[in-house]
């Protein structure tokens, strides 16, 4: 054992001697770096040096002497390796063996204090009786809807999170007045995330369609109804939104929607020509819900008459009032040509000629002209979160070809302002937009935390922080936005620059990030960011799809349950906007609090089993019993 006991010492020396002489070389970065957060950055720099190497073979030598195997060290990497070099330095050897001296080490209780200081810090205090923090997007009702924050604040959520790329000043304002107000009435706390939009890469209009909504009820397979489609009959000066979903929404005159009643009837003919009805089933608030057994087409200025229950009631007719246009798309099968414009001019489809031959292929904009300037032909591109793909064929000053390669045989939708990612092209744009400068004053002021959407390199880091200190916002959490290769790539770089600001965090926005390093790579690519970051002592938001299911429809899949369990790992876990979200955060808080007696970070936590307590061994028959 001699010889290997030595072996395995001189190669933790060497990793030792590696781990120093990167905080040596990297010494002019770590004094620009806040004084709390300098153990922070030292330990990462460890933490990089030590996953320099492969050491797997080391962890198995390690194993079999019964030794740390360098597994859980991220938050205390170099007193882990000292620690493991003390102990095999005190077995008897051939000649004696002195331990390194020399560089700054965090312990394992030291690393984890720093964590949780940090966590609070960006987070605010540890709920009670849940480690991981828990975080909301609002969808544009909670600007109105004061019930809907208050219900979230009581189901558990810690932080509200506002997409600066939708909406506005004032909705936003709204959405922190509720908040305040929740706080206040329910004695509980709630941080506020505010992401700035940043350059995002979308495609641009489409030609409005017509305005028309079609309702329809469900059916079985012989055709009979179901279930009725349940209408939302709203005033179209001040129309409010339906408490759960509807199958259509139409305004119409307030005076008209308020004389109806339950069981009074609404009599029209739909843009066909067909006579169809509705029953009026219940009031709510200063509308009406109404059900139908029939199909129907809506367009503004229908006419429609009320036929009430009361016979003595004179019937009244009212006007259809406003309906967006439907939303036109380009449809794109495998092989098809897309051409993508620098002109913002709405998008049209494909045009083919008499003989059904390609007269011109489908096309539509480009928000970021930077694109032109930086795609290159063969690079690929997707659309939508990934749902279509291609390969860029020719790109000029105007206009870039698109073979379209991955979509349905019947082919897929595109329609406006759909997220485009480029995984294999730099794209040369400013990070923080006129409009995001704009919005950095409103944030600075309502936030807590600030989200950096496409941040992609330090100095990317250190031009937020130089804006935010001549605003005298220094003190603002920044959560960095790991969305992009190029951000995961630089991650290490991007982490010691955040260091330099009071609090940071990482948030993995898995959508983009699936597409721009592949969906077969994107557990691999968490565990790496979870690492690197646990190992600067950085809080991490795990976002993007979490009980997605349950949120939109009311019902979670089971693999999004496994996926919400495994978010205890990080420190905050994000969920989306839908119309059962609160219903997704009171679901996401119980598995939250259930797994963190079995999971830590990316340690096991060995809680006593029921499956063990239960076990009583074989019976003198052979059979065993399960205990309940």
């Amino acid at each position: 054992m001699q010889p290997e006991l030595r072996s395995i010492l001189d190669e933790l020396k060497e990793l030792d001697a590696d781990m120093v002489n990167l905080v040596q070389e990297n010494l002019p970065m770590l004094a620009q770096i806040q004084p709390e957060s300098q153990a922070s950055a030292t330990n990462l720099l460890h933490y990089l040096a030590l996953r320099r190497r492969d050491i797997r073979a080391l962890q198995e030598q390690l194993a079999v002497l019964g030794l740390s195997s360098l597994g859980r060290t991220e938050t205390h990497v170099l007193s882990s390796v000292r620690a493991v070099m003390k102990i095999l330095s005190s077995l008897p050897k051939d000649k004696p063996f002195r331990l390194p001296h020399g560089g700054s080490a965090c312990d394992s209780g030291e690393g984890r204090r720093l964590l949780e200081r940090n966590t609070k810090l960006l987070l605010g205090p540890e709920p009670d009786g849940r480690k991981v923090r828990i975080m909301v997007t609002m969808p544009p009702e909670a600007a109105t809807d004061y019930g809907m924050v208050r219900d979230l604040v009581l189901s558990g959520m810690n932080c509200m999170r506002i997409n600066c790329a939708h909406d506005g000043e004032e909705a936003w304002s709204g959405m922190i007045r509720n908040l305040r107000r929740a706080e206040r009435e329910t004695g509980k706390s709630c941080r506020i995330e505010m992401d700035l939009a940043g350059p995002k890469l979308r495609t641009g209009p489409m030609e409005a369609g017509p305005a028309v909504l079609k309702y329809r009820p469900k059916r079985d397979a012989f055709g009979r109804v179901e279930k009725p489609a349940r209408i939302w009959l709203t005033p179209k000066a001040n129309p409010e939104a339906p408490p759960i979903p509807a199958d259509a929404c139409i305004p119409m005159p307030g005076r008209w929607v308020a004389s109806l009643g339950a069981g009074d009837c609404v009599r029209f003919k739909d843009t066909r020509g067909a006579r169809r009805s509705m029953t009026v089933t219940e009031a709510a608030g200063g509308s009406r819900w109404a059900e139908s057994s029939q199909s129907a087409y809506v367009a503004p200025g229908l006419a429609v008459t009320a036929v009430y229950k009361d016979k003595n009631k004179p019937r009244r007719r009212g006007q259809v009032g406003h309906i967006a246009p439907i939303p036109q798309t380009l449809r794109l099968r495998p092989g098809d040509i897309l051409l993508l414009t620098r002109s913002l001019e709405p998008g049209e489809p494909a045009r083919h000629n008499a003989d059904h031959e390609l007269a011109s292929p489908a096309r539509i904009g480009v928000t970021l002209p930077e694109f032109f300037d930086c795609a290159r032909p063969g690079q690929p591109i997707w659309f939508d979160d990934g749902k279509i793909g291609g390969i860029i064929r020719e790109v000029g000053p105007e206009e870039v070809s698109v073979e379209i390669q991955r979509a349905r045989a019947g082919g897929d939708k595109l329609g406006a302002e759909k997220g485009i990612n480029l995984p294999e092209t730099t794209l040369v744009t400013a990070t923080l937009t006129t409009e995001d400068l704009k919005n950095l004053e409103f944030i600075v002021k309502h936030a807590g935390i600030l989200g950096y959407s496409f941040v992609r390199t330090a100095d990317d880091v250190r031009l937020l922080q130089s804006h935010l200190a001549e605003l005298g916002a220094g003190n603002l959490g920044i959560a960095l936005k790991i969305e992009t290769r190029e951000a995961f790539d630089n991650l290490p770089s991007l982490l010691l620059a955040a260091l330099s600001s009071r609090s940071a965090g990482v948030m993995i926005a898995r959508g983009d990030l699936a597409i721009e390093c592949g969906y077969e790579r994107l557990a691999e690519v968490q565990e790496e960011i979870l690492s690197i970051s646990e190992a600067a002592h950085v809080p991490v938001i795990w976002a993007t799809q979490v009980l997605e299911s349950l949120a939109k429809t009311g019902r979670p899949s089971r693999s999004e349950i496994t996926d919400a369990a495994m978010g205890v790992r990080a420190e905050c876990v994000m969920l989306n906007k839908g119309p059962y979200v609160a219903e997704a955060v009171r679901t996401l808080d119980d598995i939250l609090r259930r797994m963190q007696a079995h999971q830590e970070k990316k340690r096991s936590m060995l809680r006593q089993l029921g499956l063990a307590a239960g076990f009583e061994g074989r019976s003198p028959t052979g059979s065993g019993r399960v205990v309940p």
